[in-house]
């Protein structure tokens, strides 16, 4: 059965929201990670370029493994095979404190991703079973510098920024999060206390803060174009391999 999408510019920019030099370097990455396989076993049947695309749209239209075979053709079976092996390598690149640490200014924030797998997921305050990720944003550039592994959705930012992990990337940088984020060690807006209103140059402070901080809803937005982050239907380890990859796909998106 011949399948309808081919690694071609028209497929490539309608399916992945990516130029196809951006979509070049998302293939390099992956051969240099070992995509290309293991050199043993039955060959795939589809060209890695292709391979690369399946997972891409799979994450874009975030379709079913039944729909996405007869559009490659070739099997669900092959299509859940393909997601499994390249997911993890489409992932984010690790992150490292830049030179220029005192200079950057960094916003971190959560998300809730709505999924099935109840062993990733809980009920949270969007009344759906979700997994709180928390994800880092650079404020200039607004490309996602790091990204946690998930964590159930009725867990506070604070604990969960806590357990990710992130903090250690961020040594010498200025970080910001919301008043989700108290007692963190990030900056966060200034708090009003019982009969003591918020003085006039902390209320500008709060506003600045609030407009810069934007930049990271403004992130999540553009990530959520991957329709896999609105209905997570992986499994296991299948949503952190998502989310590391689509932020990915953003920061290539918005490369030059």
């Amino acid at each position: 059965m011949a399948g309808v999408l081919r690694a071609e510019r028209v497929w490539v920019e309608t399916f992945t929201g990516l130029r196809m030099d951006q979509f070049g370097r998302l293939l390099k990455a992956v051969r240099e990670r070992g995509g290309e396989g293991c050199g043993w076993g039955r060959p795939w049947r589809l060209p890695l370029a292709e391979r690369v695309l399946l997972v891409a749209v799979c994450y874009r239209t975030n379709l079913t493994m039944r729909q996405l075979a007869p559009l490659f053709g070739v099997s669900p079976a092959t299509v859940c095979r393909v997601i499994q092996r390249l997911g993890p390598l489409l992932a984010l690149e690790p992150a490292w404190t830049p030179a220029d640490a005192a200079e950057r200014l960094w916003i971190v924030d959560g998300t809730l991703v709505p999924v099935r797998d109840r062993e990733v997921g809980a009920s949270s305050r969007n009344y759906r079973f979700s997994a709180n990720v928390q994800v880092i944003v650079d404020a200039e550039s607004r490309l996602v510098v790091a990204t946690a592994r998930p964590v159930p959705g009725n867990t506070a930012d604070a604990k969960a920024w806590r357990d990710s992990g992130l903090a250690q990337h961020c040594e010498g940088v200025t970080v910001l999060g919301d008043g989700a984020y108290i007692n963190t060690g990030l900056i966060v807006p200034h708090r009003k206390r019982p009969g003591r209103p918020l003085l006039k140059g902390e209320e500008e402070d709060n506003a600045q803060h609030r407009k810069v901080r934007a930049r990271v809803e403004h992130t999540f937005s553009r990530m959520k174009n991957y329709k896999i982050l609105r209905d997570c239907r992986q499994r296991g380890n299948g949503l952190h391999h998502a989310v590391q990859a689509v932020a990915r796909m953003h920061n290539l998106a918005l490369a030059a």
